[in-house]
């Protein structure tokens, strides 16, 4: 198979936030990919794709799927997680509060990314910016 998409993720932009991870939910089901992996994908890339338009004024997501491994790649260049442990708590959030009264920014989006792939890697700089790198296994 072998297909690459690639998408950037706008930053503070709440009307758009989520278009990514459904473009990828859309052809996953179209390539036939089993419902529980479509699912566990579009949720983490959902949660992955939110964080970069809360946190780090947008990025860009990088899907390669093949048969046997889906993997996905969050890149941004925001301020960094200065603590990545504490950010993988759930309930742990450093949204402001005008995300928070939109309904975002409960502290369970690095838990949910975690939690719906099959693997997961962080990579934060400081004030460079944060690459998680995600792997799906069809199932």
């Amino acid at each position: 198979m072998g297909i690459t998409l690639k998408y950037n993720v706008d930053g503070e932009d709440f009307t758009r936030a989520g278009e990514a991870s459904g473009e990828i939910k859309k052809t996953l089901k179209k390539l036939g990919f089993p419902p529980e992996t479509v699912r566990n994908v579009a949720i983490a890339v959902y949660e992955g794709e939110i964080n970069m338009v809360i946190h780090a004024d947008g990025g860009e997501i990088t899907a390669d799927l093949s048969e046997d491994e889906i993997t996905v790649t969050l890149a941004d260049k925001g301020p960094g997680i200065p603590d990545i442990d504490m950010a993988m708590k759930e309930g742990y959030s450093t949204a402001p509060e005008n995300v928070r009264a939109l309904g975002f920014g409960a502290g369970m989006g690095l838990p949910n990314i975690k939690k719906y792939s099959d693997g997961m890697d962080i990579e934060s700089v400081v004030g460079q910016g944060t690459t998680i790198k995600l792997k799906f296994i069809p199932k």
